[in-house]
């Protein structure tokens, strides 16, 4: 190798690295008793299994309970914050609805806009402020760094997979394979443009991620919780 060549490496190694974009997040509100969600399920289970640069989440919603089938992983959380979702864009409540960064909403079995989305939604990301969470043991700890504009702190516990056998309504006789189901989801600060570090208990789910929402819904930051390997 010549001396410049060795130069050249040697500069490289020494060159900070840049950290990666955080993931776009990927809100499915979804129900185990309406039919046409199934399709869009998968789309979400594809997303959590293949596609890192992308935090999928999916809420499963009340109000399909009283319609012949009581989804197991209902949450009246999913049912409020879809709520407020429709509200900021004036379409309501639907299933399924997919939710890109908090700021655009579109069918869930729509993959064509839902991948155009994420791509608009990964380009403005620029701006976006650095978020990191770590578990250690029964304690979490969240780290968030300065930036502009300021939004809750969102502590989301899910489960990375599920097999349910419906035994009745829209979906009876079918097996539902979900991924990345919300167990839980809390405010646990708030972030105002200062770096900020914040302890916290996990939530329910087996796994967690932090979100960063301004008041207007859009996604400031967000993260996935690591545990820490000591």
């Amino acid at each position: 190798m010549s001396l410049r060549l060795v130069a050249v490496a040697f500069l490289f190694l020494l060159a900070p690295v840049a950290a990666s974009a955080r993931p776009v997040v990927v809100e499915l509100f979804t129900s185990e008793g309406c039919s046409s969600c199934p399709p869009a399920d998968a789309y979400l289970s594809e997303l959590a299994h293949e596609r890192p640069e992308v935090l999928p989440l999916a809420f499963h919603v009340t109000y399909w309970n009283s319609l012949g089938w009581q989804d197991p992983y209902s949450l009246e959380a999913a049912t409020q914050r879809q709520a407020e979702y429709g509200a900021r864009f004036g379409d309501g409540s639907y299933t399924p609805e997919m939710v890109i960064d908090g700021q655009k909403d579109l069918v869930g079995s729509n993959r064509r806009a839902a991948e155009a989305a994420i791509k608009i939604a990964q380009k403005a990301d620029e701006a976006g402020v650095r978020v990191s969470g770590v578990r250690h043991g029964e304690t979490l700890s969240v780290t968030v760094g300065r930036g502009t504009g300021h939004g809750q702190v969102l502590l989301v516990g899910y489960d990375a997979e599920s097999v349910t056998p419906v035994g009745r309504g829209e979906n009876a006789g079918r097996t539902l394979r979900e991924s990345n189901i919300v167990r839980s989801i809390r405010a646990i600060g708030e972030w105002t443009g200062a770096p900020l570090k914040l302890e916290a208990t996990p939530p329910a789910g087996v796994h967690a991620a932090i979100l960063i929402q301004s008041p207007d819904g859009a996604i400031l930051g967000a993260a996935r919780v690591t545990n820490d390997p000591l």
